[in-house]
């Protein structure tokens, strides 16, 4: 599959944020005393760092598209 390089600008920008919320939830949950809190701040660190996995996944596959054009 071929991307346009407004696509792949679009996913570098997504990663970009997506790997900010991710340090900031890291960071909260060590002031959070709630556990009900706690643990939905969990479950976004794992949701975000799957997310992260498959935004370098595609800007790799990107990268190579580049490569072999």
């Amino acid at each position: 599959m071929s991307y346009a390089l407004h696509e792949i600008l679009e996913v570098h920008e997504l990663a970009a944020i997506k790997a900010a919320t991710l340090t900031k939830s890291k960071t909260m949950q060590l002031l959070v005393s709630d556990p009900a809190l706690k643990r939905i701040m969990q479950q976004d660190v794992l949701a975000s760092t799957r997310h992260l996995q498959e935004f370098e996944k595609l800007l790799s596959e990107a990268a190579r598209q580049e490569v072999t054009s």
